[in-house]
C-alpha cells in the first residue's frame, strides 16, 4: 500500500522492533481479518443417525482470545458417506464464514435446529427426536457453544431437581414430545403438560 505525505518532513525515528509495544489480546475480537494461528483448539463429535450406516465427524475448532476465551472458528464435517457431500460442504464454508466475521453467531443454532426433513426425521438413543440430520448439526454445535462458555446456561438448581423427582414419579407413563427440546418427556404435571427435560410447560 502506498502513503502519500503532504506535509513537510520535520524529522524522523528509526524503531526498534523490541521498542514496539504488543498489541495486547485483551483488545483483540475475532473478524475476518485477524490472522489464522498455526495451532488451534478442537473437538471432534460423532454423529450416528439410523438413515446411514456411516457416522458424520464435526470437527469444531476454537481460536482463543484474552488469554482463556474461546470462539468458534471453523468447522469441517467428515464422513465415508458421500451422499451428502455438497451440501455439507457448502455448510461448514458457510457456518466458518460468519464464524469468522466475528459478533454474536448464536443465531445458527436455532436456525439449523428448526430445519425438518420432508421425509421424515428419526429418534436417537433415549427417545431424543431430530427432525432432520441438519438440526443435529445444530445441535451438536450448541453443545460445543455451551460447553466453551460461548452460550451461557442458567441452570436452576431448585427446578431441576423438581423435574428429577417428577421424572421418577412417571416412570411407566406413556410420554409425549416436547415440541421445544425434542424429547419424550411431556406429560401431566398438576394439571399442567410440562416436559420433565427442558421445564417446558403449556401454562407458562
Amino acid at each position: 500500500m502506498t502513503y502519500t505525505i503532504d506535509k513537510k518532513i520535520t524529522g524522523y525515528k528509526v524503531v526498534d522492533k523490541s521498542e514496539t509495544p504488543a498489541v495486547s489480546a485483551d483488545v483483540e475480537k475475532m473478524h475476518e481479518l485477524l490472522p489464522r494461528p498455526e495451532y488451534l483448539q478442537g473437538t471432534t463429535y460423532k454423529i450416528k443417525t439410523p438413515q446411514s450406516e456411516h457416522a458424520l465427524y464435526i470437527t469444531i475448532n476454537d481460536m482463543v482470545l484474552n488469554g482463556d476465551e474461546r470462539h468458534p472458528y471453523e468447522m469441517f464435517i467428515n464422513s465415508k458417506n458421500m451422499e451428502h457431500f455438497q451440501w455439507v460442504l457448502a455448510l461448514t464454508r458457510l457456518v466458518s464464514a460468519v464464524w469468522r466475521k466475528g459478533g454474536d453467531s448464536t443465531f445458527l443454532v436455532e436456525e439449523l435446529k428448526n430445519v425438518f426433513d420432508p421425509k421424515g426425521g428419526y429418534y436417537k438413543k433415549g427417545g431424543v427426536y431430530m427432525p432432520s440430520l441438519v438440526a443435529e448439526i445444530g445441535t451438536v454445535i450448541e453443545q460445543h457453544l455451551i460447553a466453551t462458555g460461548v452460550i451461557k446456561v442458567e441452570v436452576d438448581e431448585h427446578q431441576q431437581a423438581y423435574l428429577e423427582a417428577k421424572k421418577e414419579e412417571a416412570k411407566g407413563v406413556e410420554m409425549q414430545l416436547c415440541t421445544k427440546c425434542n424429547v419424550k418427556a411431556l406429560i401431566l404435571m398438576d394439571g399442567c403438560m410440562t416436559c420433565t427435560n427442558c421445564g417446558d410447560s403449556k401454562c407458562g
